[in-house]
């Protein structure tokens, strides 16, 4: 017989099994002897209370012996099968490489940036001397934005596919087990690039292909329909399907779009800065106490707040975390953050954004989210003054409308310089982060502190443009074989929601 049961278990001992056995036992109302296994299901943190609890959702097999679950997935030669090429090498271009070879297709994967390995050192270079390599960057390169942005793997897109498959593979190509059962799994930027290896050596290995430095720079189109690419302005390579999965920052594809007439719109998005407290700060207030035990891991937050019509919320939590500079192009700044597996450094950082409405940004063209998104860019890299320098200010000064006299320490690399925020953010983006913020305060004791800094600018939380597609073949409307995909295409916000998306493209090319 099989149960499923809540239990809950102090910090000390989530690790303590046989605590779990006899707490799992109790609840039951069973002997100990008679539950032969049992299996974590999901775990969480409750600390609602001053004591803090986890949460373990358990399924206890009684007085018989589980069935061994076969999780590993095999994938099948293709290298003579009919060929899908899949621009970008993101998840949602990973994932629809595996699936594309489960469905016995040949996935040619083009990648206009550079590989894990090689993406280091371009990544060093944006931290230590604010260079931006156009095409090789926190956004651009294998495994795309999230390799670097440390693999957060909560989603709620439960609706569009199988989620637990996304975790599976992760777990078969050497993430830990542990994003199975955590509420809020979560790689670790220092784990990712092996793991994205690893799922590129399966890809490659099965017969697929992956070609870096590799950027698409046209369409071939013939009587609607996709005949293949060009890379590079000279390579030609033919498919009778694309999947395109560029990210949210590949400006370049929605122009090249444009210019061909192909049909994409305007899309809203949120636009901010990037705060961060001292991690302290932030355990305090979650768990209730002076200092952290040394079971607890540190501490998370979610706000959200209504101001007039406008939602405020913070987005992409980093506990233990750091602030990336994310540019793409050169004179902009665009900040990002990450966390290590350990979640081990002394800040917490958070997304903080303001929602921007179609009618906040007057016009028709389908570029005008974009455009004003890259003027605010501009803004913060002319206030930064070069070098990749950001924009910054302490919270009560910027709520306050004062320029702050310093900065505290802080975890971005490039370094920052103190400037009014206002003068950079719209206003509307300004004053609804004022009015947000001392009521994030009120939720959250501590949060609302001159210790916290507020760097600029985060404005790419989703994409400014949308690539339309038909709601059943997943196609473009005006392009039989041209599957829009993921995040740059307006269909996916984060690892995993991508990732489900590049495997119902791949799906979908299969069906059609």
């Amino acid at each position: 017989m099989q149960k499923e049961i809540e239990i809950t278990v102090a910090p000390e001992h989530v690790a303590n099994e046989q605590v779990i056995l006899q707490n799992l036992a109790r609840a039951l109302k069973v002997e100990i002897s008679t539950i032969k296994q049992h299996k974590v299901l999901k775990r969480s943190i409750d600390a609602r209370s001053r004591k803090v609890i986890y949460r373990l959702q358990v399924r206890a097999y009684i007085d018989e012996n589980p069935i061994v679950e076969e999780s590993k997935f095999t994938y099948q030669k293709v290298t003579n099968a009919k060929t899908v090429i899949i621009v970008g090498a993101g998840p949602a271009g990973l994932f629809a490489a595996l699936q594309c070879i489960e469905n016995g297709l040949k996935p040619i994967i083009v990648e206009r940036g550079k590989d894990v390995k090689q993406r280091r050192r371009d990544l060093a270079a944006i931290n230590k001397q604010g260079v931006v390599n156009t095409e090789s960057n926190y956004c651009y390169g294998e495994g795309g934005a999230g390799t670097y942005s440390d693999g957060k793997l909560y989603t709620r897109s439960n609706k569009r596919g199988d989620i637990n498959k996304v975790l599976q593979v992760f777990v078969q190509h050497g993430a830990e087990q542990d994003i199975l059962i955590d509420a809020r799994p979560h790689i670790g930027t220092n784990k990712l690039p092996q793991i994205i290896t690893s799922i590129r050596e399966t890809i490659q290995n099965a017969g697929g292909e992956v070609l870096f430095d590799s950027k698409l720079t046209d369409f071939i189109i013939e009587e609607g329909k996709i005949k293949g690419i060009i890379i590079n302005q000279q390579q030609e390579l033919l498919a009778n399907s694309v999947i395109l999965a560029t990210g949210h920052s590949a400006r370049d594809i929605y122009e090249l779009l444009h210019q061909k007439n192909i049909l994409i719109e305007a899309k809203p998005f949120a636009l901010g800065v990037r705060i961060e407290h001292p991690q302290q700060i932030i355990d305090s207030a979650q768990y209730h106490c002076d200092i952290r035990s040394e079971f607890l891991p540190p501490a998370y937050y979610s706000m959200v707040e209504q101001v007039k019509t406008r939602g405020v919320f913070s987005f992409c939590m980093c506990p233990g975390g750091i602030i990336a500079p994310c540019a793409t192009d050169l004179n902009e700044i665009v900040v990002n953050g990450w966390s290590p597996s350990k979640r081990n450094n002394p800040y917490a950082n958070s997304g903080t954004v303001v929602q921007v409405t179609l009618n906040d940004v007057q016009g028709y063209d389908p570029l005008r989210m974009l455009n004003f998104q890259s003027e605010i860019e501009q803004l913060a890299f002319e206030a930064g003054g070069g070098n990749l320098v950001a924009p910054a200010q302490r919270m009560i000064d910027f709520v306050e409308n004062r320029l702050s006299i310093d900065l505290p320490k802080n975890s971005y690399l490039p370094g920052v310089k103190s400037v009014m925020l206002a003068n950079i953010l719209p206003d509307f983006v300004a004053q609804s982060l004022r009015s947000a913020l001392p009521l994030f305060g009120k939720k959250m004791k501590g949060y609302y502190t001159n210790e916290a800094i507020l760097v600029g600018v985060e404005s790419r939380t989703s994409s400014p443009v949308r690539i339309p597609r038909d709601k059943e073949t997943l196609q473009h409307p005006q392009i039989t074989g041209l599957f829009p995909c993921a995040e740059g295409a307006g269909y996916a916000g984060g690892i995993v929601s991508a990732a489900i998306d590049g495997i119902n493209c791949a799906n979908a090319i299969l069906n059609n």
